[in-house]
């Protein structure tokens, strides 16, 4: 792919050419991302969107806890806790849960319930500290995080020795830069590489660079899924919500109305047709559940 915004680095993740300072970017998580209804957040969800986040929580969630064979609670660090809806999830199950963000602003606003089990400011000063302090989960969370920070290697290393033995990482990251994508753009589907998104995204993964990113990092992949592949409505003229942005708002509801069905089918069924998607390279986002290598 040639676009000077991006390189290529030596694990084949695509990040941005000239990076943002680190206080610049702390100063656009903690005071601009969450309350300008950046990225995927928003002020208010109507109820079938909630659900449907709920729904891809309980997805992943479950297949965190199969991996891990157990059905007991556990502890869970959710790092980029968000609007908490993780926190929130594993609480009602009766696992001890806690967060770590830039802002608490997301979870106040959503999950005010939980806000007080979030530590909020620079997270790698957070982690390192926790790692000073002999801190140690069965599972850690870190969802549509690695592609935001400055050093996402480094990130990765930290979390190696906040997981306990015998315990998991589960990452999502956007699946941006694929072939599909590329396919688009150079059939002219698409007038630029909409997926581009400075400041919010530093890092570009696909699931292969995902999988070698985390292996360069001591982390064996168990599984990796994908979502529902929205970008499939890019190669229909009819539903190409970014050569035709009113489209958008169609194409999401048809999102949630198919993932709706998806789910009906059950947590194992569902986890098979997402994990053939990421085989393919297809789904907007990946989820890759990772263990530390000893």
């Amino acid at each position: 792919m040639n676009d000077p915004r991006l390189t290529r680095h030596e694990l084949g993740f695509l990040e941005v050419a000239a990076k943002p300072s680190a206080a610049d970017l702390a100063d656009y998580y903690q005071n601009k991302y969450f309350q300008n209804e950046s990225g995927n957040y928003r002020a208010a969800y109507p109820p079938e969107e909630t659900a449907i986040i709920e729904l891809r929580i309980d997805q992943r969630g479950a297949r965190a806890r199969e991996l891990l064979s157990r059905d007991r609670p556990g502890c869970l660090l959710d790092v980029g806790c968000g609007e908490g809806f993780v926190l929130a999830a594993f609480d009602r199950l009766g696992w001890r849960v806690e967060g770590v963000d830039f802002s608490r602003a997301g979870v106040e606003a959503m999950n005010p319930a939980i806000a007080n089990r979030v530590e909020d400011g620079d997270l790698f000063s957070i982690l390192e500290r926790r790692i000073s302090e002999d801190e140690r989960h069965d599972l850690v969370w870190l969802g549509n995080v690695l592609e935001h920070v400055l050093d996402p290697i480094r990130l990765l290393h930290l979390l190696h020795t906040l997981v306990k033995p015998g315990g998991l990482l589960v990452v999502t990251v956007p699946n941006d830069g694929n072939a599909f994508h590329d396919a688009l753009y150079e059939g002219g589907a698409i007038p630029d590489r909409f997926w581009i998104a400075i400041p919010d995204h530093i890092s570009y993964f696909t699931a292969e660079s995902l999988k070698r990113t985390a292996d360069a990092t001591g982390w064996d992949c168990l599984d990796i899924q994908a979502d529902f592949p929205i970008d499939l409505f890019l190669a229909h003229e009819g539903s190409n919500y970014v050569r035709d942005r009113s489209r958008g708002a169609a194409a999401h509801r048809a999102r949630l109305q198919l993932e709706r069905i998806i789910g009906a089918a059950g947590v194992a069924a569902a986890g098979r047709f997402y994990s053939a998607l990421a085989d393919v390279g297809l789904g907007r986002n990946i989820t890759a559940f990772l263990a530390p290598r000893n």
